[in-house]
C-alpha cells in the first residue's frame, strides 16, 4: 500500500507539471472556456489511462527491448506536437470570433476531446514515467482491485491538474489579457508547444 501511494503521488507531481497538456489546457481555457475545457483535459486524462495500462502491460519494457520503436513514437509525437504549435503561431493574428460571452466561437466536445487524447498519446515520455514508476511500485500478486484503483488515480490526477489549469484561466481577468494581448500569447503558447516536441524527438 505504501508504494502505491508513493506512485500515486509521483504521478500527481507529473501531473501537475508544466507540459503539452498543462499548455493546452490552459489555452483552451483562456480562448474557450470551462466546458470546452473539461472536453479537452477528459481526452487528456484517458491518453495518461492508457499509458498507464501501457506500462502495466509491458510496454516500456518493449521499448527498452526495442528502442527504434520509441524512437519512431518519438518522432511521431514531436511531429504532432510542432503541427499544433503552427498552427497557433499561422492563426495568432487571426480575430477571435467573440460571441456575447466574450468567448471564442467553442470546439465541438468531440473535436476538444480528440485533441487532447491525441497530444496525450503523442508524447511516448508517460510510458517512460509509468514503467519506471508503476512497474517497481505494483509487485505482482498485487490485488486486481488495488490495480484498478491505482489507474484511476492516474486518470483523476490527470484530470484534476489539467482542469484546474483550465478553469483558472478562464476566468475574466486572464481572458481580458488573452484579448489584448492574443497575437503575443499565441505566438509564446506555440513557440512553448513547438520547443516541446523539438525536445521530445532529441531526448
Amino acid at each position: 500500500m505504501t508504494a502505491l501511494i508513493a506512485a500515486w503521488l509521483a504521478h500527481l507531481i507529473a501531473a501537475a507539471s508544466p507540459g503539452p497538456s498543462i499548455l493546452l489546457a490552459a489555452r483552451t481555457g483562456v480562448t474557450q472556456g470551462i466546458r470546452t475545457g473539461l472536453w479537452l483535459c477528459s481526452g487528456l486524462a484517458l491518453g495518461a489511462l492508457i499509458w498507464a495500462m501501457a506500462a502495466l502491460f509491458g510496454l516500456a519494457a518493449l521499448f527498452r527491448v526495442v528502442p527504434t520503436l520509441l524512437w519512431a513514437f518519438k518522432l511521431v509525437g514531436a511531429a504532432f506536437l510542432i503541427w499544433i504549435a503552427a498552427q497557433m503561431w499561422r492563426h495568432a493574428r487571426a480575430p477571435l470570433e467573440i460571441p456575447a460571452n466574450g468567448l471564442a466561437v467553442p470546439q465541438t466536445p468531440f473535436a476538444a476531446f480528440r485533441l487532447g487524447l491525441f497530444a496525450q498519446l503523442a508524447n511516448p515520455k508517460p510510458a517512460i514515467f509509468f514503467g519506471a514508476v508503476f512497474v517497481a511500485a505494483v509487485p505482482p500478486g498485487t490485488a486486481p482491485i488495488l490495480v484498478a484503483a491505482l489507474l484511476a488515480s492516474v486518470f483523476a490526477n490527470e484530470m484534476i491538474c489539467t482542469l484546474a489549469v483550465a478553469r483558472a484561466f478562464s476566468l475574466s481577468a486572464p481572458r481580458r489579457v488573452y484579448l489584448r494581448f492574443k497575437l503575443v500569447i499565441d505566438r509564446a503558447f506555440g513557440g512553448a508547444l513547438a520547443a516541446l516536441g523539438v525536445k521530445l524527438a532529441t531526448t
